[in-house]
């Protein structure tokens, strides 16, 4: 069943021209060089410190590691990380 919803939604979203972060509820990422990481669509702060920083996500979580991390803005569904960033890995909670 939860394979025959994913088939579903993804034939809605390329019917409708969705984005499939979207459709998919999945995090969005837009990293500007290994300086600045732009994350959407996460559900909150797990753990932050200057050298590690975890977010949950719908179904899973988001782990950016490096080194003098700074939260430079954070909203309900968004943050924005400055830094030096040398891995970022999500971790699939299925």
């Amino acid at each position: 069943m939860r394979r025959f919803n994913r088939k579903l939604r993804k034939m809605a979203a390329d019917l409708l021209d969705l984005p499939q972060d979207v459709v998919f509820d999945l995090p969005r990422l837009t990293m500007i060089g290994d300086r600045q990481l732009y994350i959407e669509n996460h559900r909150g702060v797990l753990h932050f410190s200057s050298d590690r920083l975890r977010l949950a996500l719908s179904k899973g979580e988001l782990e950016i590691t490096g080194q003098e991390l700074v939260i430079r803005t954070i909203w309900t569904e968004e943050v924005f990380v400055e830094g030096q960033i040398k891995h970022i890995e999500v971790r699939d909670m299925e």
